[in-house]
């Protein structure tokens, strides 16, 4: 469940903007859906922990983190923006530091499976949001770029599992080792 998406009747603020939204929308849905509820958060907000907390408490099964950042470009010979909407969604690389730091913060607040996204490209990029706290990660952006890269971040994980003497992947989860 996707509250992080502009709702243009509400002037394109996103469900999931404060965490009363977000668990007002999450508690609805929970009602009525039976299936595992996984709720994509924006790291377009304030508090992203506070946020978090609000859709395990209302029944989310698992989040997602995060969504695209908001971002412009313009076109400086027209001066006009180069997105129809002017401002848009920065995906891919750019963005992984602040998902991998928001994995992080709601890792610790929540007991619910957070799932890290934003950036990954690589084997070690999916090692950084597991080691911050996620227990799976999501490809996008880069699969576009490298078909085959899911693939070759997997064989990395394992190559890293080896090389460290660890039998699972939940062995990696979390455990960031901080000063």
């Amino acid at each position: 469940m996707n509250i992080s998406c502009p709702n243009i009747k509400q002037g394109g603020i996103s469900f999931g903007s404060t965490a009363k939204d977000a668990f007002a929308v999450v508690s609805a849905v929970r009602k009525i859906a039976s299936l595992p509820l996984m709720v994509k958060l924006s790291p377009n907000v304030g508090d992203i922990g506070a946020i978090a907390e609000s859709v395990e408490e209302a029944g989310a099964d698992a989040i997602s983190l995060i969504n695209t950042l908001y971002g412009m470009a313009i076109d400086v010979e027209t001066r006009r923006p180069r997105l129809g909407n002017v401002i848009g969604g920065l995906s891919g690389p750019a963005i992984k530091p602040v998902a991998v730091r928001m994995v992080f913060e709601v890792a610790q607040r929540v007991k619910i499976p957070v799932v890290g996204v934003g950036g990954i490209a690589s084997a070690e990029d999916a090692l950084e949001f597991l080691i911050a706290g996620a227990r799976a990660v999501q490809v996008g952006t880069a699969n576009f770029i490298q078909p085959d890269v899911t693939a070759k971040i997997v064989s990395g994980i394992e190559e890293y599992l080896i090389r460290h003497k660890m039998n699972t992947v939940d062995q990696i989860t979390g455990s960031i080792e901080l000063p």
